[in-house]
């Protein structure tokens, strides 16, 4: 039997770190407009989807 992973969190994009736990790729970022910017940049790059948590952080979904 395989096994397949349909969905999966690429990377994170925050203004608070200690909001984002484990080993997903985390960027750390200042403002907010750069927070947006980066992460649209991830999202083209890694093929995902962007999802704003509305909490400070952004993750990059591969769906």
């Amino acid at each position: 039997m395989q096994v397949s992973i349909s969905k999966i969190i690429l990377a994170a994009v925050t203004l608070e770190p200690d909001k984002v736990a484990g080993s997903i790729p985390t960027f750390i970022v200042s403002e907010r407009e750069e927070q947006q910017k980066i992460s649209q940049y991830l999202g083209r790059i890694l093929e995902g989807v962007v999802h704003d948590l509305e909490n400070g952080v952004f993750i990059i979904v591969k769906h």
